[in-house]
């Protein structure tokens, strides 16, 4: 596997700037995920790495071999896309030895078979190696689509959403799956995608890009807990991070601080409390509750234990911990204290 490197990348399409003076690492055998929304250039960056589309600014290093202008072929890269891209008449054998079969890769039959086969064990699919791709569940297409790419061995994998249409269970399993696969294989892996779950549970590093401007690259517990941005808070957590006016919460702050973020679970509810609030709704979900409140005209929410609230009393008090509180100023950039 090999570094890639991006520096100072940009690409327009007529008006739109898909991607705009983008740089980052995927270091060897990380995986690093892109998370944004549509439109945001998660695709567009995939696109240039592999050599679909040719930047109008800046390099592309994988390895120390600069491929700026060099064509897919000479690459190596392997991009596994949200559709399965499955030959429909082929077996899952054969799908799978498609990639190994290039006379630039001069393997013996022996040696096909067992790479197959040992990529089939690892993706549970060993059984449906006679199968016809076309009598294939969603997962185990989608399973036959990474194992095209895994078979490859190549620089890096770029995947592009390859899990948004699936089933919330099977992206479950398969989240578990590819990223215990990148370790043991130890791969460089980029990944895109809109969900934050899979970001998080996937992740070494996140990227937060948002209209092609990378905003912030960092662990998930950073992009979590030291965001740079409020755009960056709100991109991961479920609930979202409360974000209001500073005002409203009669405290001590420098002037440039507009805005206070603070997380949902970060919020106590007891009688002791310095903050009046009422609230509005329970949602009940097992082992917690996640409690919306009205407070100053805002709405915030808390997550809590279902036995920390009495459920008679719609006028409560709360408490939030300035060291958990986050603070931003009027162009929703982070103040640190």
């Amino acid at each position: 596997m090999s570094e890639v490197k991006i520096e100072n990348v940009s690409k327009q399409f007529g008006e739109i700037n898909a991607v705009s003076n983008l740089s980052f690492t995927v270091n060897d055998g990380e995986f690093v995920v892109l998370l944004g929304p549509t439109g945001a250039g998660k695709t567009t960056t995939l696109r240039l790495i592999a050599g679909l589309e040719q930047a109008d600014e800046g390099k592309i290093f994988i390895g120390n071999e600069d491929v700026t202008q060099a064509q897919p072929a000479k690459r190596d890269v392997a991009f596994v896309f949200q559709q399965y891209s499955l030959y429909p008449n082929y077996t899952v054998y054969n799908n799978l030895a498609f990639p190994l079969r290039s006379p630039l890769r001069s393997l013996s039959k022996d040696q096909i078979d067992k790479t197959v086969r040992d990529i089939a064990k690892t993706l549970h699919i060993e059984d449906k190696l006679k199968n016809k791709a076309t009598h294939l569940s969603g997962g185990e297409m989608q399973r036959v689509a990474l194992g095209r790419a895994l078979v490859r061995e190549p620089n890096i994998f770029l995947m592009d959403e390859p899990l948004s249409s699936l089933d919330a269970k099977l992206r479950e399993e398969l989240r578990l799956e590819l990223k215990n696969i990148q370790v043991q294989l130890g791969a460089t892996l980029l990944f895109v995608t809109h969900d934050h779950v899979e970001a998080t549970t996937m992740a070494d590093r996140i990227g937060i890009i948002k209209e092609g401007t990378l905003i912030q690259i960092d662990p998930p517990e950073k992009i979590y807990n030291d965001p740079n941005s409020v755009y960056v808070a709100t991109k991961l957590g479920s609930p979202k991070i409360n974000v209001i006016p500073s005002r409203l919460l009669n405290m001590e702050l420098p002037a440039n601080v507009e805005y206070t973020a603070f997380r949902p679970e970060k919020v106590s509810l007891n009688s002791k409390g310095t903050l009046d609030a009422r609230i509005e709704t329970i949602q009940n979900l097992g082992v917690e509750e996640i409690v919306s409140m009205s407070f100053m005209g805002e709405i915030i929410r808390a997550v809590v234990k279902p036995e920390s609230i009495s459920k008679s009393d719609k006028d409560i008090k709360i408490t939030i911990r300035k060291d958990d509180m986050l603070f931003f100023d009027k162009e929703s950039q982070r103040v640190y204290l």
